[in-house]
C-alpha cells in the first residue's frame, strides 16, 4: 500500500520545477529563478512525467507548451504549493529564536565573511547559523533562508536591500600567461581571451569604458562562480576582470598578476538581503547590525590604503 501511495506523491523538487517551468513557459527561465541548472530542471520535470505516465509539456521552437493535462495539473500545484509555503512559513514563526539560515556567495563567504564570524559569534553566543549556499535570486518563502548575501543590484522583490559595500575590479591573470601575451596598452586586451562572469555581465564594457574605449571584446568563456574563474586563470587559460580584495592571497603570492594596472568601482555591489515578512526575525536583525558595521569598518580602511 504504501509503494502504490508514493506513485502518485512526486517529490517537492519535481513539483517545484514543473510550478516554475509551468509560470515562466522556459526550462531556463526556471533554472534561473529555483537557482538549477537547466539539465537539473529537464531532469525533474522528466521524472515527474514518467512518475505520472502522462505527458505534461510539449516542446516547441518558441520555448514550451502546457498540455490540456499540464494545464489542470498546473492549477492544481500551484494551488497546493502556495499552502504548503503559508504552512511553513507559519511553523518557522513559531519556532526558537535561535537559528539563522544564511544564504552566501561562495568566495565572499569563504574569504570576507568567515574570517569575522568568530565576532558575531562571541557576541550572539545563542545564535545557531545554517550557511546554504547560492548565487543570484531565489524565493525566500520557499527555502526557508532568513537572510542572504547578494551581487548586484537592490532589485529583489519582496525584500529589503541594505548596502554593505562596493568592490574594485581590475584585469588578472597569471604571471606565465601575461609573459607570453604582454599587454603594454589596454587594447592589447581586446585580442587576448578575456573570461567573463555570470554575476557581472557588463563588467568588461564598463571597465573599458572608464579608459575612453568603447570597443567591447568579443566574448570568451564565461563562469557562473568566482572560483571557477580564478582557477582558469592560474592554469594560464586568460584574463578576467576580479574584485582585487577577494584574491588577495593570490596576488600577495605572484601566483596572479595585474594584466593592465587599472582598477575601476564595479557597477555590481553587495547587499544584505531579507524577506520582508521575516524583518522582525531576532537572530536576522542582529546579524544585520553586525555585518553592517563589518562593512563599514572594511570600507573604511579600504579608503585608507590598508589592508585587512
Amino acid at each position: 500500500m504504501l509503494t502504490h501511495q508514493r506513485r502518485f506523491l512526486p517529490s517537492t523538487s519535481a513539483l517545484a520545477a514543473f510550478d516554475s517551468v509551468a509560470k515562466l513557459g522556459s526550462f531556463s527561465a526556471a533554472a534561473n529563478e529555483l537557482a538549477l541548472t537547466q539539465g537539473a530542471i529537464s531532469r525533474q520535470i522528466g521524472l515527474l512525467e514518467d512518475q505520472l505516465g502522462v505527458k505534461l509539456f510539449e516542446r516547441t521552437n518558441r520555448g514550451v507548451e502546457l498540455t490540456a493535462i499540464g494545464r489542470t495539473y498546473a492549477k492544481g500545484i500551484g494551488d497546493a504549493l502556495a499552502t504548503i509555503r503559508t504552512l511553513s512559513l507559519e511553523a518557522m514563526a513559531t519556532r526558537d529564536d535561535t537559528h539563522l539560515r544564511l544564504a552566501i556567495l561562495p568566495t565572499f563567504g569563504t574569504r570576507w565573511l568567515m574570517p569575522r564570524m568568530p565576532d558575531f559569534l562571541a557576541r550572539n553566543p545563542a545564535v545557531i547559523i545554517d550557511f546554504a549556499t547560492r548565487i543570484g535570486q531565489f524565493d525566500f518563502e520557499g527555502s526557508g533562508i532568513d537572510a542572504a548575501i547578494h551581487i548586484g543590484e537592490p532589485n529583489w522583490p519582496g525584500t529589503d536591500c541594505q548596502f554593505l559595500m562596493h568592490e574594485m575590479v581590475a584585469p588578472v591573470c597569471s604571471p606565465a600567461f601575461l609573459a607570453e601575451n604582454p599587454v603594454r596598452h589596454p587594447e592589447d586586451l581586446l585580442s587576448k581571451p578575456l573570461f567573463d562572469m555570470a554575476s557581472r555581465p557588463r563588467a568588461w564594457e564598463q571597465w573599458f569604458a572608464s579608459l575612453g574605449m568603447q570597443e567591447g571584446h568579443g566574448g570568451g568563456m564565461r563562469f557562473e562562480q568566482f572560483s571557477n574563474v580564478v582557477q582558469a586563470c592560474l592554469a594560464g587559460l586568460g584574463i578576467a576582470l576580479v574584485p582585487t580584495f577577494l584574491i588577495e592571497p593570490e596576488l600577495a603570492s605572484g601566483q596572479l598578476v595585474r594584466a593592465f594596472d587599472h582598477e575601476v568601482k564595479s557597477a555590481s555591489a553587495y547587499y544584505l538581503v531579507r524577506p520582508l515578512s521575516r524583518m522582525a526575525y531576532g537572530p536576522a536583525s542582529a546579524f544585520a547590525a553586525w555585518i553592517l558595521d563589518q562593512a563599514r569598518d572594511f570600507t573604511g580602511v579600504a579608503r585608507m590604503g590598508l589592508r585587512v
